[in-house]
């Protein structure tokens, strides 16, 4: 299995058509057919030390494989998702990983 976490920090945060916009657009996303499961979310309303909430948006994405994930990168459904929606983030932060 291999994990992809992708972390959005959107340039109006506070800009709720912006944020409408780029989960339409993670939805659209999820259309890519080497996605097995994918989840978005926003920041939970907890609060210790080591959690940070200052991102937008979450996008999770399960894969079976690496490949699937480095398919996934090259898909015209990302391609088309990078090229309308990255006007809207100032910093993207990826963590990826796979089982032990």
């Amino acid at each position: 299995m291999f994990i992809h976490h992708v972390y959005f920090w959107l340039k109006n945060p506070d800009n709720s058509e912006d944020c409408a916009k780029l989960v339409e657009g993670l939805e659209k996303l999820s259309k890519v057919k080497t996605i097995k499961r994918f989840h978005i979310g926003k920041p939970a309303a907890t609060n210790r030390e080591v959690i940070d909430i200052s991102y937008s948006i979450s996008w999770m994405l399960i894969f079976e494989q690496a490949a699937d994930q480095e398919s996934y990168q090259t898909d015209p459904i990302h391609l088309k998702f990078v090229e309308e929606c990255s006007m809207l983030w100032s910093k993207v932060v990826v963590y990826d990983s796979i089982d032990i």
